[in-house]
């Protein structure tokens, strides 16, 4: 009897169990960890799973990535790919931390909001991502390949500019960096922004008083289920509700409404992989392309 085997690759000394759950309930009948891998070491592991099983059967092999580190995970990403021997081929999918199907859910859901009560579109909009570490540089990207004008704001001294930068250029994304690591700043940045996204460490609270200065703000997103919210306003479940400020009113998006599309996104692309016409290869931004179409279908 064929079994759908999953090999889970990660650079840490064990795997995620919330990944091992959604993988076996969509459909995976084993899930093999592999501990330590990187990307100096991707290709061999990755070319071992290829070539046990002929061709015709790619659906039933996968490979994710996991970790906690966005840049290891790109590295082994292209690292699996590259290691393919047409036609022996089977699907990749990378989520750190789980950094790649949340912030695909983030703007994909905001996207979401602007069209329905705004009537427009991330393009030309005035974006602020509020937290530096995975899930904010991957929104700060997402947004800014749809076109809107991105600062990925800084709240802690040590959080790492260059490295962030430099990711944010591996996918082609024109994103500015600014200092938010104080209210002043804070106040300064949220001035004429558009759309704010908080994606800060959980039960910190980011803006509050600093929205006073907001004059243009549609939408704001935040990812933080701990209590106190990260944004003031914004209740756990919102999606699309209406949130009162100084200057009017925005839409707001709630960390459960995200947590429920990117479950739905991240049990999809598993399904995927075992469904797919061809070897599925799944980053982030084909993430993001999979959070739209589940909202469309859903709409």
């Amino acid at each position: 009897m064929t079994k759908r085997i999953l090999y889970f690759l990660t650079p840490g000394e064990n795997i995620s169990p919330f990944d091992v759950t959604l993988a076996a309930d969509a459909g995976f009948d084993i899930v093999v960890p592999l501990t330590k891998i990187e990307a100096k070491n991707t290709a061999a592991v990755v070319q071992d799973a290829i070539f046990c099983r002929p061709p015709k059967r790619f659906n039933d092999t996968g490979i994710f990535i996991g970790g906690r580190d966005v840049h290891m995970a790109t590295d082994m990403f292209q690292s699996a790919k590259k290691a393919m021997v047409e036609p022996f081929e089977v699907g990749v999918f990378a989520d750190p931390n789980g950094a790649y199907t949340t912030s695909a859910s983030v703007v994909a859901l905001v996207a979401k909001v602007l069209k329905e009560h705004h009537n427009m579109d991330l393009n030309g909009r005035n974006v602020a991502v509020f937290g530096t570490g995975p899930v904010g540089i991957c929104t700060a990207i997402l947004a800014a390949k749809q076109g809107a004008n991105v600062k990925l704001c800084q709240l802690l001294a040590d959080d790492d500019k260059r490295e962030a930068l430099n990711f944010c250029q591996r996918y082609e994304a024109n994103v500015e960096w600014v200092s938010a690591q104080t209210n002043e700043e804070k106040t300064n940045e949220v001035a004429d922004s558009e759309v704010i996204i908080c994606a800060a460490r959980a039960g910190v609270r980011i803006l509050e008083g600093s929205l006073k200065n907001a004059h243009n703000l549609l939408a704001a997103a935040d990812t933080n289920a701990v209590p106190p919210s990260g944004i003031l306003g914004i209740g756990l479940h919102d999606l699309g509700a209406e949130v009162e400020y100084a200057n009017g009113s925005f839409r707001s998006v709630g960390p459960l409404a995200i947590g429920n599309l990117k479950y739905k996104v991240q049990f999809g692309l598993f399904e995927q992989i075992q469904k797919s016409s061809k070897a599925a290869l799944i980053d982030f931004p084909e993430a993001y392309e999979f959070a739209l179409s589940l909202l469309e279908k859903q709409a």
